[in-house]
């Protein structure tokens, strides 16, 4: 990997690796803000299986260790591409939780928030940036589009190879049928 690229997926990772830290030990400061969000998600939760457990203290703590894992994960370089993605994954619940600018009266909460949502909605860009990122190694859909091109011409040899032969039997049968006996 190239030294801007580590340099900068260890700088993304950093505020992932350290708010989930902070969060995970003191999760009981977020329950305020992400008590509206979890509560519209906990019927899906409860929905898709009885044992996950829908209250908020332990969600944020799961959010928490999903961005240390992935954090760490992005910032040493490991899988660093779905890394990004859960990232960008967990951002989103943080970000309409923790910055709802939209629903502040007061002009100073609201900038502040709304400072902190277009952050987050930044280090979402960063991260989609990473994920996209292949190391500037070609990519899946060009190694695609270059291995149906070369099945494709792969293909045509073939099939000019075998007219060629077919026209050579067909001759040498014409030749064959011309020879008395």
């Amino acid at each position: 990997m190239k030294p801007v690229r580590s340099l900068a997926r260890a700088m993304l990772s950093g505020i992932f690796v350290v708010s989930g830290f902070h969060n995970f030990q003191h999760p009981g400061r977020l329950v305020p803000a992400a008590k509206p969000v979890t509560d519209r998600v906990t019927p899906l939760l409860e929905k898709a299986d009885p044992r996950i457990p829908t209250d908020t203290e332990t969600l944020i703590r799961v959010n928490a260790a999903v961005q240390i894992g992935a954090g760490l994960m992005l910032a040493t370089g490991r899988f660093s591409r779905p890394a990004a993605l859960v990232l960008a994954g967990t951002l989103v619940p943080v970000t309409l939780a923790g910055h709802p600018f939209w629903s502040n009266d007061d002009p100073a909460t609201r900038s502040n928030n709304q400072i902190h949502f277009l952050k987050n909605l930044g280090l979402f860009g960063g991260l989609l940036l990473a994920a996209a990122d292949t190391g500037g190694k070609p990519g899946l859909r060009w190694r695609t589009g270059h291995r149906v091109g070369h099945s494709r011409r792969s293909v045509q040899r073939a099939v000019r190879t075998a007219r060629r032969e077919a026209r050579i039997a067909v001759r040498s049968a014409a030749a064959a049928r011309r020879l008395p006996g």
